[in-house]
């Protein structure tokens, strides 16, 4: 594919006006809409040939949040666009402030394999309501969801408004060669990095939604079996496959083997005896990633789980305990199945752990103590999270997600991805039937009290 003729078209059909109306806007969306729901079984279908998704987790998880954000959006979007009216100070006199959104043109969204449908059609739907054209670069290596999100999006609109462009490294490569006018990508930080490196060349503002090793903290104060429960929930939930997903617990040494049982409890209540046989149970998306997810397995340290079949690329659910902050396993964002316990003395201990490495992309607390969860909103960095809870924070539009430091910058979700894809310009409109003199020179000291008046 051409990939400069693909962004000069769209740059040439944006500068028509064609995307600005928001009557355009909403009725885009609602062809979006119309599409995803004729095609549910597809995207089902396509989610279940490249992880292997039950079609309950394909809805509760991608399609479903799809049509839940999209239907906040058209609800919403009028108020967003609106003129914003701000005080003149009275130095300006007589005259009115306010701001005008502008979309900023064509934009690039590039997203990921592991929740292929919705990171993808979350960024469009605050690109296409924000008045934009826009080029979606899928991950090649979910190429069943991608033929699907090309032939939905082909069906909705032409390829001069929003594309489809398939295709791996070489196809990455062209696209980031391009001058796009915003580049939402959401991946890992080594892509990351060189997305944000290509971007600077054009001066091109950027959104990285990136992951990291998220920890989750029990202390002794917890709802242990329920923490277990709803710990479980977030660490298999695609199989570990989560940006936001717990990476490993910290949790108080005096309640860690109540808190394994449970564990291994909810595990077992959840994926049955064992997954490897459960066919609702999601895969890893290719043996390149099996292989690494099985060589973080150290088996001295296995206590519930810890094997793997190659043919179907499924891993157990797999407890570690006992884990170091030096074992491998502590040393990558392990985005899969695998959980390591690690013990703290104090909870001050367990925030200095954190507060001594990158900021995650999620934090999850379970504690009924106040004051520690006090400590641990305003004393740790991180994108975002639950108390008492895991995931759940990504699974609303009323919420802003994202990243911060070496999890990403920037963030989407309802009003916020508007926002994202959209350049707010500030506006003076000053009145012409009066003509203040006191900022024009000559300056006399009259004029000089006077702005000492004015701007104090």
């Amino acid at each position: 594919m051409d990939t400069l003729a693909l962004v000069s078209a769209q740059r040439a059909h944006f500068q028509t006006g064609a995307t600005l109306p928001l009557s355009a806007r909403r009725e885009a969306l609602r062809t979006l809409e119309q599409a995803i729901r004729l095609h549910e079984r597809d995207i089902s279908a396509a989610l279940a040939a490249d992880l292997n998704k039950s079609p309950a987790e394909s809805y509760m998880c991608e399609i479903g949040m799809t049509l839940s954000e999209l239907h906040y959006v058209q609800r919403h979007l009028n108020r967003w666009a609106r003129d914003r009216r701000f005080p003149t100070p009275l130095s300006q006199f007589h005259a009115k402030s306010f701001t005008v959104c502008d979309p900023y043109g064509v934009v690039l969204i590039m997203s990921p394999w592991n929740y292929p449908f919705l990171l993808t059609m979350e960024p469009l739907i605050g690109a296409i309501a924000a008045g934009n054209c826009c080029i979606v670069k899928p991950s090649a290596y979910s190429p069943a969801t991608s033929a699907v999100m090309q032939e939905i999006l082909s069906q909705c609109f032409s390829p001069e408004y929003v594309a489809v462009v398939e295709g791996g490294r070489a196809e990455n490569q062209a696209l980031l060669e391009q001058k796009f006018d915003y580049i939402f990508f959401t991946g890992s930080v080594a892509v990351g990095k060189e997305v944000m490196s290509k971007a600077a060349a054009h001066l091109t503002p950027v959104t990285l939604e990136l992951g990291g090793k998220s920890p989750c903290i029990v202390d002794r104060s917890a709802k242990l079996d329920l923490a277990a429960k709803r710990l479980v929930f977030g660490k298999l939930l695609n199989c570990g496959q989560t940006c936001v997903a717990p990476d490993y617990v910290l949790i108080d040494k005096r309640v860690k083997d109540t808190f394994i049982a449970s564990l291994k409890k909810w595990m077992a209540a959840m994926y049955g005896s064992d997954p490897l046989d459960n066919q609702g149970y999601v895969r890893m998306i290719n043996r390149k990633h099996f292989d690494r997810v099985m060589g973080l397995i150290d088996s001295g340290k296995v206590v519930y789980g810890g094997q793997g079949n190659p043919e179907t690329l499924k891993i157990q659910p797999t407890i570690l305990d006992n884990v170091s902050p030096e074992d491998p396993v502590m040393q990558e964002e392990i985005f899969g199945p695998v959980l390591p316990i690690l013990t703290y003395e104090t909870i001050q201990d367990a925030q200095n752990f954190i507060n001594g490495r990158p900021h995650p992309l999620a934090l999850y607390l379970f504690s009924e103590n106040k004051a520690v969860q006090e400590q641990f909103l305003r004393q740790v960095p991180f994108g975002g999270g639950c108390i008492n809870d895991t995931i759940i924070h990504l699974a609303t539009s009323r919420l802003p997600f994202g990243g911060v430091g070496d999890s990403g910058m920037g963030s989407y979700h309802g009003k916020k991805s508007f926002e994202t894809f959209s350049h707010r310009k500030s506006i003076v409109k000053k009145s012409t039937w009066l003509d203040l003199p006191i900022r024009y020179a000559p300056y006399s000291k009259k004029q000089e009290r006077l702005l000492h008046f004015f701007l104090k």
